[in-house]
């Protein structure tokens, strides 16, 4: 199974549709907000949400949505990757709620050489995060520095061999 991509196996227009999907509950939710220190309400008190959102219940916070989306693209975009370099932009487009499950999927809109460094590229991708209904929750556009395939070292570093 493939981790992540060389910098010659990406073209522009490619898309990649994220597996498996990931339902987020109020358990995970508030553990992120406490991890981070959000104490927003929003997204652990019920009764609150219900009286003061347009939505009626607690949302995920947009953050832990975020980090989802860009985790399931690891597999199929950056698992190779040198560094992610820049994220160029991050709409929060539709609430998520808990219980919703989360997919992605991303879109590769260009690759450059590095002018610097022969061994390695740039790659911008875009990558949408939607719920179970289609409505699209997340979407973001980031670029990446991957390997070229000549210069890679050992596939997976650090794994060790099983003494038999």
């Amino acid at each position: 199974m493939q981790f992540g991509r060389y910098f010659e196996e990406f073209e522009v227009g490619d898309v990649y549709k994220h597996w498996p999907g990931k339902t987020i509950t109020q358990a995970e939710d508030i553990l992120f907000c406490s991890i981070t220190m959000n104490q927003h309400p929003l997204h652990s008190d019920d009764n609150y949400a219900a009286a003061a959102t347009p939505h009626g219940k607690a949302m995920v916070v947009g953050n832990l949505v975020y980090s989802v989306v860009l985790g399931q693209s690891v597999p199929d975009v950056s698992g190779k990757a040198i560094a992610n370099l820049e994220i160029e932009s991050l709409r929060h487009a539709n609430p998520t709620f808990h219980g919703d499950t989360i997919y992605s999927q991303t879109r590769v809109v260009d690759k450059k050489e590095s002018r610097s460094k022969p061994d390695r590229g740039v790659v911008t991708v875009e990558t949408i995060g939607y719920k179970q209904d289609g409505t699209v929750v997340c979407e973001f556009r980031r670029k990446v520095l991957v390997p070229k395939r000549d210069h890679a070292a050992n596939e997976q570093p650090g794994r060790p061999e099983p003494r038999l």
